[in-house]
C-alpha cells in the first residue's frame, strides 16, 4: 500500500507556474498517490483557479523553440520545459525554427499570451502544423484549448513528483482522457471561470443567513492584452416597467431602466460591489453596461450592454457576467 505524499509549494509550482495553484494543491494534500494528485489538480485547475491564474501559468512557458529564461521563477520548471521540448528541437532545421519564431509572434499578438501545447513526444513540424490552425480560433476558444494543454503538462510533472512508484509513472500517458475529462464533463472547462455559479442546496442554506458578495459581480478581460482590463466603468441597472419587458427589435425607453449601482473595474478587471448586499436577489431583467469606448477609444464598441433575466427560481444564486474584450470583438457567458 503506498504511503501518503507531502507536497510543497515549490513543487507544485513547478507542475503549473499559478501561485494559487501551488497554494491549493499544498492545502489538498498529503495525497494516497499519482491519481489523487492529478483528481485534485484537475478540480483546482477548472474549478478554482480564475482567469488571472490561467494566464500567470501560461506566461511560466517559454516559446515552442525557444530555451527558458535563465531568469525563470522555477529552475525545475525551466528544466522540465526543456526535456519537454527536446523532440521538437530535435526535428527543427533552421526554417522551421524560423517559422516557429514568426507564428509564435503572430499567436501572442493575437491571443496575448504564449502558444501553449502538450509538446512531449511531438515534432516541430507536427508542433508547427498545430499552431497555424490553433491561430485561425476566436480568443475565448483558444484560451479554453491552452486551459487543457496546461493540464496535460501538469499531469506529467505531478508523475515526475511520483516517480519513486513505477506503475503509476508508467501510466502517465494514458491517464489523460479518464482523469481530467471527469473534471471538464463537471464544469464545460472555461465556464468555471465565465459562467453564472450556481450553489449547491447547502449553499444556498447558508446563503439566507447571509451573503459573503453581492449576488450580482463581474469582471473584465482584455484577450488583445492577455491582461485583465483595468479603469472601465460599469453600470448595473434593473428593468422597472412590470406592465412589459424589453423586445428585440423595440426601442428601450430609457425611464424604464433603474440604476442599482456603478464602479470602475480594478487591476485585475474586477468591479467594486454594483448592488446592494441582499440575502435574496429580485427576480426581473438585469442590464449590465460597460464603457469600453473610453477604456479604447480606438476600438469598434463605445460601450458593450448585456441584457439578461433572473428567474424566481433563481434568487438565491450568485450571477457571474464577465466580459472578453478585444479592439473588435466581445463574448460572455453565463449559466442557467
Amino acid at each position: 500500500m503506498e504511503s501518503s505524499v507531502v507536497l510543497g509549494e515549490k513543487e507544485l509550482f513547478a507542475c503549473c507556474g499559478s501561485v494559487k495553484f501551488a497554494k491549493e494543491m499544498a492545502a489538498s494534500g498529503p495525497f494516497s498517490g499519482y491519481l489523487e494528485a492529478v483528481g485534485a489538480a484537475s478540480d483546482i485547475w477548472f474549478n478554482k483557479v480564475d482567469v488571472n491564474g490561467w494566464l500567470e501559468a501560461f506566461s511560466a512557458h517559454p516559446q515552442i523553440g525557444e530555451s527558458p529564461s535563465k531568469t525563470h521563477k522555477s529552475p525545475t520548471s525551466a528544466q522540465w520545459s526543456k526535456g519537454e521540448q527536446s523532440t521538437a528541437l530535435a526535428t527543427a532545421t533552421d526554417s522551421t525554427l524560423q517559422e516557429l519564431y514568426e507564428w509564435n509572434a503572430r499567436y501572442r499578438q493575437k491571443f496575448g499570451f504564449v502558444f501553449l501545447i502538450f509538446a512531449s513526444g511531438r515534432s516541430s513540424p507536427e508542433i508547427l502544423a498545430e499552431m497555424k490552425r490553433r491561430c485561425q480560433n476566436r480568443p475565448i476558444v483558444e484560451l479554453e484549448l491552452a486551459a487543457k494543454e496546461q493540464m496535460k503538462i501538469t499531469e506529467l510533472r505531478l508523475s515526475k513528483l511520483f516517480s519513486a512508484n513505477a506503475t503509476t509513472a508508467s501510466t502517465t500517458n494514458t491517464q489523460y482522457g479518464s482523469d481530467v475529462t471527469k473534471a471538464r464533463d463537471r464544469v464545460s472547462h472555461i465556464s468555471g471561470h465565465f459562467v453564472a455559479v450556481k450553489e449547491t442546496p447547502a449553499e444556498k442554506s447558508a446563503e439566507i443567513v447571509s451573503r459573503t458578495r453581492p449576488p450580482i459581480t463581474t469582471h473584465v478581460l482584455d484577450i488583445a492584452r492577455g491582461s485583465p482590463a483595468a479603469g472601465i466603468e460599469v453600470l448595473l441597472e434593473t428593468w422597472g416597467n412590470n406592465q412589459s419587458r424589453p423586445l428585440f427589435g423595440q426601442m428601450d425607453s430609457s425611464h424604464n431602466w433603474k440604476l442599482q449601482g456603478s464602479s470602475t473595474t480594478d487591476k485585475d478587471g474586477r468591479s467594486g460591489q454594483l448592488m446592494k448586499m441582499v440575502d435574496v436577489l429580485s427576480p426581473g431583467i438585469y442590464r449590465i453596461s460597460f464603457n469600453t469606448g473610453r477604456y479604447n477609444p480606438t476600438g469598434f464598441f463605445p460601450y458593450v450592454s448585456i441584457v439578461f433575466e433572473v428567474r424566481d427560481s433563481q434568487k438565491l444564486e450568485h450571477f457571474h457576467v464577465p466580459l472578453l474584450l478585444s479592439p473588435f470583438s466581445f463574448s460572455t457567458y453565463r449559466g442557467s
